[in-house]
């Protein structure tokens, strides 16, 4: 995929979904999508050095990526796709450590997060963040297709 696509994913924990419409720029990408809480509305728009956060009708926030590797939103499966996409996490069996500039949802507070990503096979990735650890599963494509507790995708269209 090197044009856009549209992704969508549903919450599995909670009341939630989020769509996104991402393009690629070979082993990069820019994003803009809307996660929908039980209460909340979050838009956001990611390029490689910035990250732009809205909780409609409240706030917005942009974030500089500064010295970390990636951003990551808070219950957005999309960005757990972003290592995996740029280091071809899916053909790596070295675990990677990463430094992420987190931004939770809804508050927008933002603060550094070690990750940790190790391949497992088969398109599953075991993501650890302090104690928690989820086996991801990832489409060819590197974009994730269940996040198991959090969210699963259910739909996709490319343009």
């Amino acid at each position: 995929m090197h044009g856009g696509s549209t992704l969508a994913w549903l919450g599995e924990d909670a009341a939630r979904m989020e769509v996104a419409r991402v393009e690629r720029h070979g082993d990069a990408l820019t994003a803009e999508g809307t996660q929908l809480g039980a209460v909340y509305e979050v838009r956001y728009r990611l390029e490689s050095e910035l990250l732009s956060v809205e909780l409609v009708g409240e706030r917005m926030r942009e974030v500089q990526l500064g010295d970390a590797n990636f951003f990551d939103l808070g219950y957005s499966p999309l960005f757990n796709s972003l290592p995996v996409i740029r280091d071809h996490l899916l053909e790596s069996a070295d675990p990677h450590n990463y430094v992420m500039c987190w931004v939770d949802v809804p508050s927008l507070e933002v603060q550094r997060s070690e990750q940790r990503y190790e391949h497992l096979g088969k398109g599953v990735i075991r993501y650890r963040s302090g104690a928690f650890t989820a086996d991801i599963c990832f489409d060819p494509e590197r974009f994730v297709v269940n996040y198991p507790g959090l969210a699963r995708r259910v739909g996709r269209a490319s343009a």
